[in-house]
């Protein structure tokens, strides 16, 4: 059991220390918590883009991607895209589709796909990148 003090935890709404024992696997999923979160915010502030004004000021990128909506034209050039790559990955063996379909559509890693279907991972691996090359020259020529 380990101690931990709730008011780290909620500051609004416990204004003193208080102390309550939770189980070791609760403390460190909450740990586990923390610093996904704590590596989140770095590759946040890492990566963030401004956008800068005529006047010299800057606002957040992506604060003005958000409110952009798609036009029509995009609309549809994203719906013609998924088409094709739809229909490239149909065109690999069932094997190669179902392991990119997991790997990228399902963000399933590599062990886990390999798991599932009881075979190594360097197999899963080499499947999956010939798939991708098999997939790059079908789209190639589709175009």
């Amino acid at each position: 059991m380990t101690k931990i003090n709730l008011r780290i935890y909620y500051p609004d709404y416990y204004r003193q220390d208080y102390f309550i024992e939770v189980s070791d696997d609760v403390f460190e999923a909450m740990k586990k918590a923390d610093r996904q979160e704590a590596a989140y915010n770095e590759r946040v502030r890492y990566h963030k883009a401004y956008y800068y004004l005529t006047d010299g000021s800057y606002i957040e990128f992506n604060a003005i991607n958000v409110m952009a909506v798609p036009t029509p034209d995009k609309i549809y050039e994203i719906k013609v895209a998924k088409e094709q790559l739809y229909s490239a990955i149909y065109e690999l063996s069932e094997k190669q589709a179902r392991r990119i379909y997991a790997r990228y559509f399902l963000n399933m890693n590599l062990k886990s796909i390999a798991e599932t279907e009881g075979i190594s991972v360097p197999t899963v691996h080499e499947s999956i990148s010939l798939g991708l090359h098999r997939l790059k020259k079908i789209l190639k020529t589709s175009r």
